[in-house]
């Protein structure tokens, strides 16, 4: 998994929704968005469930390209 492109692919998703408003959607922090969106972490299998569900994608077209 290569965080920076998943960050890339996260924050095209986002769009221009507020970090504010889709963190709470998933029920992380802004912090954990944002480090997602930046490359510096990789969610757990259950948030990047959240975070697909969420954006209606699936796991494997966001976090396994």
């Amino acid at each position: 998994m290569d965080g920076e492109k998943i960050g890339q692919i996260l924050r095209g998703l986002r769009g221009e929704k507020s970090a504010v408003e889709v963190s709470s959607a998933l029920g992380i922090s802004k912090s954990a968005l944002a480090m997602y969106e930046r490359g510096d972490r990789i969610p757990r299998d259950e948030i990047k469930v959240r975070i697909a569900k969420y954006y209606k994608k699936s796991v494997q077209s966001i976090f396994f390209i």
